[in-house]
Parts: C-alpha cells; structure tokens; sequence
C-alpha cells in the first residue's frame, strides 16, 4: 500500500467511526494526556481543534484554561503554509470557521506567539507506527513548524488504536512526534534518531 493509500483508507476508517465511539474514546485519550507528566510541567500549550473524527481535544482545551496554562490554537496561511500559534482566552469564544472549514481564532482575536513560547504542542496526523513516525493531511504544516520550536518541546500526538499501522512511509522532512496516546496505550519515542 502507498503512502497516499494508506492515508486515504485510515481517513475513511476513522470516519466511519460513531460518533459516540469516537467521544468515548477522545475522553479516554484526553484523560491520558492529562495524567502525563509533560502536560503537567507545560505552561503554554498549542492544540489542535478536531475535525472530521479526529481525536477530540476539548476536555484538554477546557483543563489547561482552567488551570491558567497558556493555550494556543494553529492559524494556518495556505499562501505560505505555515502555522502561526495563536492565544486563545475564551474557549469557544474566540473561535470561527477557518482554512479548510476547521476552527481557528476570530480575525479580532488573534494573539501570536512565537514557536519557541511553546513548552508542549498536541499534535493531529492520520496514522503513525510503533517508533512515533507521523502521516500527516500531505500538506506538511506541521513538517514545517515542529522544527521551529526550541529544543525541549515535547510533541505529543492523539491517535485511535486503528489509526497505528506498522509502517507510514516516513521520508526525511518528516518530523516525528516524542509521543503518540491512544484510548489503548501511550508509545514513546525511543530515540531521537
């Protein structure tokens, strides 16, 4: 199976999911990443906001506001393609359809910080494998802002279990994640190889 095809047959997989399965889910995934220790330690956080049956992360948004945790939301430019971590203060306040029909912060309410004000940044993608290696949209936005951040960011990435294959084509732009949490499991990455 190619790259393209095994992205495309888990993007349909993973939204054929029920709806209620996939929050049951989410909620055990969110619930994981709260319990981790990086989560604990980080002050200013970028997420993303789920769409179409991804991992949900609103329990995670609602957490860190409410333990006073900076959380930033990705503005994508399609022009460039880079992400711009934007404050978000009112969950979901601030929001409004964005690039791609996914949720960004209102134009009034963007807020940038830069990518080394970043202490953890939850990350999406449509399937990765057992050493923490990421297939991601294809639109590399992500390939292209993780390496911006300072040493010491912590990417944690949130996956259903049917979302891990055993391999996912991993190239050299591509940039993996220190963790990937699933409703069964938390894989680290073993090396920085």
């Amino acid at each position: 199976m190619s790259k393209s095809e095994l992205r495309k047959r888990v993007m349909e997989d993973r939204k054929a999911i029920p709806a209620a399965e996939a929050k049951e889910k989410s909620d055990i995934i969110q619930q994981r990443v709260l319990s981790m220790d990086e989560y604990a330690k980080a002050s200013t956080i970028m997420l993303y906001l789920d769409f179409r049956n991804e991992v949900q992360t609103d329990k995670i948004i609602i957490d860190a506001l409410s333990k006073g945790k900076r959380i930033s939301i990705p503005v994508s430019d399609v022009a460039t393609k880079r992400l711009t971590p934007s404050q978000i203060m009112d969950y979901p306040g601030d929001l409004t359809e964005g690039t791609y029909g996914i949720l960004e912060p209102r134009q009034e309410c963007i807020r940038p910080l830069e990518p080394e004000d970043l202490d953890l940044i939850i990350v999406p993608g449509v399937a990765f494998d057992e050493e923490c290696n990421r297939l991601g949209y294809g639109a590399g936005f992500y390939d292209r802002f993780l390496p911006r951040t300072r040493p010491g960011t912590v990417f944690i990435a949130l996956a259903f279990e049917m979302q891990i294959h055993a391999k996912v084509y991993q190239q050299s732009h591509d940039c993996p994640v220190h963790y990937v949490v699933t409703e069964n499991r938390v894989i680290k990455k073993l090396s920085e190889s």
